[in-house]
């Protein structure tokens, strides 16, 4: 069956908290989505302020390669007509090929927010669905709070829908807005509702109970033909649908077709270019896409997946566009050791000198309290040490850093000296920044840029501190882990020691290095540049 996507991650993933758009952003996003094959983009309400009117301006002139684009808004006010409701009005004027007008099915909501009579509320949603499809548009008819206003008056909540059929309405989606219901729910209401209308459904769920992503696929089985969501899951409290998660189990798991069958290796790099642009980590165990949806940690695992990876996972990660990875700790023995050379290129054993190189010098730095699962870029460094291939970019010379309290506002707080050498050139250079680390990370990226002109796309994108034995107070280890992007992909490497600046420095040693010796990104840039491209002849 063709189950139609339609993104909302525009419109009630901005809701989410923290989430902001730019214009440029949000038309970023469009064309990341168009060009993934999602088939509809609800955008936005076009009159809600400035920048949405300017978005929309510019977003129905680009020629959209699949999807069409969705503008949203409500039904006509109380004691108007849609014909002389200045929002129903902007709304068309936005132009767009379809709008989404959402209506309350749940009696009690009528009532008490919008203050209408039962009958009233049915006039008008069937007044403004009649209204833009007698203008030409395709009409969503978003049936708010329907799952929980069928559950106190189901009479009702399905003449709200009849009452947008009956307009013209191209699809009706029933909203679950409060997200409080549970798979079972969904099927049983659906079922009943589906039959008693002359035309498929399509859902909306938000995850209040954690149960957006299973709620969509058990509409599916129910018979919806339609499903919202946002990627990440990203919105409002909990969040929406995932549709990262929703789009590859309905159809590779349940042989549905929801997008380009082609497109669907681009999920990951899709999902983690929309994370870049709104400025988010992804949940590292995200399903599918998450950097451990397809790592393995434990020995027998890791040595089951290398002689069949059936046995450990359920869809293989490139179908996806992921990637298999071994997690390196004290269970995981010689098999992920020798992935990890043979990723490199080496065609090592597992009793070759080079294995027992890596893993000795693992074992040397654990218990120096350093710790790898979740550092994969130190330790593909570490590899390239034990097969003897490692050149270092840089050597440091010396740096020094100083802060200073109290700041006043818009200054920085440290500064940071630093001098390295590179072959037979020797760099200077100065940095300020909000802290001694952030200082000593802007001054090392100055530094190299001289050298190496593309780490100017890397970035420090997440950064965390422990520390590994409290009862030393402030002369306890300290490990730290920093998260880098090239706004293609992310790395992660550590560093450990007394002082927090060198554990940092460390850090933020291998997190270059691993750039420039192993994260060439030579293909998958040139295979990102092809997917992502700002095609101006498409504006």
């Amino acid at each position: 069956m063709n189950i139609q996507i339609f993104d909302t991650t525009l419109r009630d993933g901005i809701q989410g908290a923290n989430v902001s758009y730019s214009v440029e952003d949000k038309l970023n996003i469009l064309r990341s989505l168009d060009k993934f094959g999602i088939g509809y983009i609800e955008a936005g309400t076009p009159f809600s302020n400035p920048k949405e009117q300017r978005f929309f301006e510019l977003a129905v002139q680009r020629r959209m390669r699949h999807a069409r684009l969705v503008a949203f808004g409500s039904t006509h006010r109380r004691g108007m007509t849609a014909e002389n409701d200045e929002a129903c009005l902007a709304l068309l004027s936005a132009e767009t090929p379809a709008v989404t007008i959402f209506g309350k099915s749940w009696d009690f909501h009528a009532q008490e927010v919008l203050g209408v009579s039962n009958a009233e509320n049915l006039e008008m949603i069937e007044n403004t669905v009649s209204f833009f499809k007698s203008r030409g548009r395709e009409v969503f008819f978003d049936a708010e709070h329907f799952f929980d206003g069928y559950k106190n008056n189901p009479g009702y909540a399905v003449d709200t829908l009849i009452a947008a059929q009956r307009a013209g309405a191209d699809k009706i989606i029933l909203c679950d807005t409060c997200g409080g219901c549970f798979p079972d729910e969904i099927h049983t209401i659906l079922s009943a509702v589906a039959k008693k209308l002359n035309r498929p459904v399509g859902v909306h769920f938000h995850n209040d109970v954690g149960c957006a992503d299973a709620n969509a696929l058990m509409a599916v089985k129910a018979g919806a033909d339609l499903i919202q969501g946002t990627f990440i899951g990203i919105g409002e409290r909990c969040g929406n649908t995932n549709l990262s998660s929703v789009i590859p189990s309905l159809q590779l798991k349940l042989g549905h077709h929801c997008i380009p069958e082609e497109n669907l290796p681009n999920l990951t790099r899709t999902a983690n270019r929309i994370a870049e642009i709104t400025n988010i980590i992804p949940d590292s165990s995200l399903p599918y896409i998450g950097r451990n949806a397809f790592a393995h940690k434990g020995g027998m695992h890791v040595d089951g997946v290398l002689k069949n990876p059936t046995t450990f996972e359920h869809i293989s990660p490139d179908t996806v566009g992921n990637s298999r990875h071994f997690l390196v700790s004290e269970v995981s023995g010689r098999s992920a050791a020798v992935n990890i050379l043979h990723k490199l290129g080496s065609n090592v054993s597992r009793t070759s000198e080079e294995t027992s190189l890596l893993i000795n010098a693992l074992k040397q730095k654990e218990n120096n309290g350093y710790q790898f699962e979740s550092a994969a870029a130190s330790v593909e460094l570490l590899a390239l040490k034990a097969l003897g291939e490692y050149k270092p970019t840089f050597s440091l010379i010396h740096y020094n850093t100083s802060g200073r309290m109290p700041v006043t506002d818009g200054e920085n707080s440290a500064t940071a000296l630093l001098k390295i050498r590179v072959g037979d050139s020797v760099e200077v250079t100065g940095a300020e920044g909000d802290g001694p680390v952030n200082a000593l990370d802007m001054a090392l990226r100055r530094a190299l840029e001289v050298f190496y002109p593309r780490l100017k796309n890397v970035r420090l994108s997440d950064y965390k501190v422990r520390v590994m034995n409290p009862g030393a107070a402030t002369a306890a280890n300290v490990r730290v882990l920093i998260d880098s992007t090239d706004g293609i992909t992310s790395w992660t490497t550590v560093g450990v020691s007394t002082d927090i600046i060198e554990a940092s420095w460390l850090a933020l040693v291998d997190s270059m290095e691993y750039y420039l010796l192993i994260n060439t990104q030579t293909e998958d840039s040139a295979a990102e540049e092809m997917f992502f491209e700002n095609d101006h002849s498409h504006s």
